[in-house]
């Protein structure tokens, strides 16, 4: 029997758990609070490129009309566990 956990699938809601290192250098000052913003909330799992990041999807949490998409490593994310 494995321990290992079940890579979260596309569509599901994941936790964003922390931002890698770099990711928010050279963006805008308010791209880089949007996505703070959301270390620690349920974000959308879109898909996985190539390396095997996670694409993100959320809206901005502070501008209704605003969307971001992010890709990170799946160590900053976790599956919502019920």
């Amino acid at each position: 029997m494995s321990t290992k956990r079940e890579k979260p699938q596309v569509g599901e809601r994941v936790i964003f758990l922390a931002i890698p290192p770099g990711l928010l250098d050279g963006l805008p000052g308010e791209d880089q609070t949007a996505i703070a913003a959301m270390v620690g909330k349920p974000v959308t799992l879109a898909g996985y490129d190539e390396d095997g990041r996670a694409e993100l999807d959320f809206d901005h949490p502070f501008e209704a009309s605003s969307f971001h998409t992010i890709w990170v490593g799946p160590e900053f994310i976790a599956r919502i566990e019920n």
